[in-house]
C-alpha cells in the first residue's frame, strides 16, 4: 500500500482546541481533520475522499501572542460607552484584547494514505507544485513543505532486534504521536506506553476527523450542522513497540507509523 509522507516545518503554528475561547489553547499536534481539510484544499477536492492519516511531530516551545477580538450579541444596538464598534445596521460590537497560545519550530512527519489508491499522485502533486502557500491550522500559519515522497507501507512482525532498534529510533527523533487508544488499552496491547504504575504516559484526546451535515427542522427553517466522527487516542512520545507483533511500517525509513 502507498502513502505520501510528508515532512513540513511551521514558525508557528496554533490548532485550537474547540472549546477554547478567552486563550485559543493548541493542541500539541495538528488533529486528523485540520490534515485532511489541507489535503482537500490543496487538492482542490469537491466531495470528500476518505483516507487514513499518521501525525507525528515535536515543537521547541510555547508562547502566548496577543490579538483583537470582536464580540456580539445578534440584535443588541449600539450604545456609547459599551460598545467600541458599530455596525452599518445599528449594532453595537464590543473589542478587547484576546491571547493565543501558538506553538514555536513546529515539525511534523505525516503519512497519508488515500483509501483510493489512484489519487496518490494526485496528492503528491498537490504537495510538489501548490496552487497557494499552504497553511495548516490557522490561515496565517504558513507552511514550508520540507519534503514530500511517495512510500511503501506494510504491516510487519518484528522479531527482537528490530523491535529494540525500532525503539532506539523512538527515543533519538524525539517524535511525539497520536496513537490510538486500542493499540495500548485494547486486547492487542501492541504498544506498551506504561510508565510507573499509570496505565497510559500520555495525553489522551478526542480528535475530530471527518464530518457528515445533518438536517435539522423542515421547510425554509431548515438549517444544517456537522456531526463530528472522532478517534480516541494517546499524545505520547513514551511508547516502546513489542517484539514478535506486527506493526505498519514505513519500508523506506523503517520507521513505525499510526495511521487513523
Amino acid at each position: 500500500m502507498k502513502a505520501i509522507r510528508l515532512k513540513l516545518y511551521q514558525e508557528t503554528a496554533n490548532y485550537r482546541l474547540p472549546a477554547s475561547f478567552d486563550l485559543k489553547q493548541s493542541y500539541p499536534l495538528p488533529p486528523y481533520s485540520t490534515v485532511i481539510g489541507m489535503v482537500h484544499s490543496l487538492c482542490e477536492f469537491t466531495t470528500y475522499q476518505p483516507m487514513k492519516v499518521s501525525i507525528q511531530g515535536k515543537h521547541f516551545s510555547r508562547v502566548n501572542d496577543l490579538y483583537t477580538r470582536h464580540q456580539f450579541k445578534p440584535g443588541v444596538k449600539f450604545e456609547v460607552g459599551r460598545h467600541q464598534l458599530k455596525t452599518s445596521e445599528g449594532f453595537g460590537i464590543t473589542s478587547g484584547p484576546g491571547h493565543t497560545e501558538m506553538l514555536v519550530d513546529v515539525n511534523l512527519l505525516i503519512h497519508i494514505i488515500p483509501e483510493d489508491q489512484s489519487l496518490v499522485p494526485v496528492i503528491e502533486k498537490a504537495f510538489k507544485a501548490p496552487i497557494e502557500y499552504p497553511s495548516l491550522g490557522r490561515r496565517e500559519d504558513l507552511v514550508k513543505i520540507d519534503s514530500c515522497d511517495v512510500v511503501e507501507v506494510e504491516e510487519r512482525e518484528l522479531d527482537a532486534d528490530t523491535a529494540e532498534d525500532l525503539n532506539i529510533d523512538a527515543q533519538n527523533s524525539e517524535l511525539s504521536a497520536y496513537v490510538p487508544y486500542e493499540l495500548i488499552n485494547g486486547e492487542d496491547g501492541l504498544i506498551d506506553a506504561s510508565k510507573n504504575s499509570f496505565t497510559v504516559a500520555g495525553t489522551i484526546f478526542n480528535l475530530h476527523k471527518s464530518y457528515e451535515l445533518v438536517g435539522i427542522g423542515k421547510g425554509k427553517s431548515k438549517k444544517y450542522r456537522r456531526q463530528w466522527r472522532n478517534e480516541t487516542v494517546v499524545y505520547t512520545s513514551n511508547f516502546k513497540v513489542q517484539p514478535e507483533e506486527s506493526y505498519l511500517l514505513d519500508t523506506d525509513t523503517n520507521h513505525i507509523i499510526f495511521p487513523v
